[in-house]
């Protein structure tokens, strides 16, 4: 098992998730290699003790176990295969987990490239936001068998919580849940944003519309909590860009094609997100398709907030 007192953690990603999670790493005692494409973003690790990498493949070679967490697939594969990437620095029997968003192709090529060298190579991407990586109560749904979950447990419980890191099957199946919560949560913003809209234009006050939806069949987490950043505060959140969103709900769209399931309604969600990335920009907040309807009912969705 890699714990604080015998293992090294090398962490490539330091964006707004990465930088939250290698947060919690360094705090639970392990020592820490860092790597990204902004050195700026590793200096705070450094003054407390981690170590600065300039390549992947020195990341590797100084760690016991590699974590990525990056943008989209092709930094994934670019990082792990490229010109001294991961693999090229990887000790025979190593780790790398990869706990990006991501599709099961680039991590069944880097196993089939890597194959004779016994090495672990798995999914366990992560749900929770920037807030989440930050507290360190993130989900983790890992692909990978019993003994790399156990190996990893220490590390995993560092960045998660316990009760929520789960191993989901065999590599690749993280992947599937990661981009299948994603899939449902977008498409409860739309179907939620939808409802709200026209209800409001009806007439019913917006409180009393979502408590009403809230005390019937209709509730979801969506209704009860999460709306409430834009109808209480005006906050898209930011801190996840709906570029990436967008990207997420394309390869989930993708992994379905791959896997002959037709998904219409999935890909009508894809499309609102991509015409709101198209009217607001790259990095306009995740949550940002609320505007849309705001806009067409020139009217913005918001409740008034007892102090």
């Amino acid at each position: 098992m890699f714990t604080t007192t015998n293992s090294t953690i090398g962490f490539i990603g330091l964006g707004n998730m990465g930088s939250g999670m290698t947060k919690n790493l360094q705090l639970a005692g392990f020592n820490m290699v860092l790597n990204d494409v902004r050195r700026e973003a590793a200096e705070s690790f450094i003054e407390n003790g981690a170590t600065w990498a300039d390549t992947p493949a020195e990341v590797a070679r100084l760690s016991d176990v590699v974590i990525t967490m990056l943008p989209t697939p092709k930094h994934v594969d670019l990082v792990g295969l490229g010109a001294n990437g991961i693999l090229s620095g990887m000790r025979d029997g190593g780790y790398w987990v990869d706990m990006s968003t991501s599709v099961p192709e680039v991590l069944e090529i880097a196993r089939a490239n890597s194959w004779e060298r016994g090495l672990h190579i798995f999914d366990a991407p992560v749900s929770g936001m920037s807030v989440g990586a930050s507290t360190g109560m993130l989900q983790i749904f890992a692909g990978c068998n019993d003994d790399e979950f156990a190996m990893m447990r220490d590390v995993f419980h560092a960045m998660g919580d316990a009760q929520k890191v789960l191993q989901v099957g065999a590599p690749g199946t993280g992947y599937a849940v990661k981009l299948a919560i994603n899939q449902l949560w977008f498409s409860h913003l739309v179907a939620t944003t939808e409802v709200l809209a026209v209800g409001v234009k009806a007439g019913v006050n917006l409180e009393v519309l979502r408590q009403s939806l809230i005390a019937s069949p209709a509730n979801s987490n969506f209704v009860e909590n999460d709306v409430l950043s834009v109808l209480q505060n005006g906050d898209y959140d930011e801190g996840f860009a709906i570029a990436l969103a967008c990207k997420d709900l394309g390869l989930h769209t993708e992994l379905a094609r791959s896997l002959n399931v037709p998904v219409e309604m999935s890909s009508l969600v894809e499309q609102i997100f991509r015409r709101a990335k198209a009217q607001y920009g790259d990095l306009a907040g995740e949550m940002t398709p609320v505007r849309l309807y705001e806009d067409l009912i020139r009217q913005a969705l918001r409740i008034e907030v007892s102090v």
